[in-house]
């Protein structure tokens, strides 16, 4: 049995680090579905910046939850937004799940976060992605079953990369 056959893949990280753009290539390359959870909240809710400005953090986080929960349900890629570990009830659907840590520098997560809508970094840029990095790290590492750096290189070929690791026998 492969990692790959045993679905959902779940990818975690920091903001940044290209979640969403290896997960949907894992995705494709495997022939399964791919799920976003910050794209089923701003599908059912608005703007993620939006949420945070009208209802606040944890008003966010509780629809996050919602959708982290529904979408490990299914045989699928999903990619988590950065902060979806920290609720206990995510942690522990997370284990015994194949999680792809994806990890990237400061110096590479700066060109990518550059004039984004992400309102936990809006007033502090890289400084707070770095504070908010170091508070996470942690739980991301406690929960990653491997972890993959994109800080360089090209996220096609990191992609292949994940998806051979996935297809290992274990």
């Amino acid at each position: 049995m492969t990692r790959a056959s045993e679905l959902p893949v779940v990818f975690i990280g920091p903001m940044g680090s290209g979640k969403s753009r290896i997960g949907r290539k894992v995705a494709a390359a495997l022939g399964v579905p791919f799920i976003d959870t910050d794209s089923v909240v701003v599908a059912g809710h608005g703007a993620i910046s939006d949420i945070f400005d009208r209802d606040g953090e944890e008003r966010f986080r509780e629809l996050e939850r919602e959708a982290v929960a529904q979408s490990l349900g299914e045989p699928a890629v999903v990619s988590l937004g950065g902060g979806a570990v920290l609720d206990p009830r995510t942690q522990e659907d997370l284990r015994g799940t194949t999680v792809v840590l994806l990890t990237v520098t400061a110096e590479a997560v700066a060109k990518r976060i550059q004039g984004g809508k992400r309102p936990l970094i809006a007033d502090d840029g890289v400084a707070a992605w770095e504070r908010i990095l170091d508070e996470r790290r942690p739980l991301y590492e406690e929960l990653a079953t491997v972890t993959f750096d994109t800080s360089t290189g090209s996220l096609t070929e990191l992609a292949a990369d994940i998806v051979t690791w996935l297809k290992e026998d274990k």
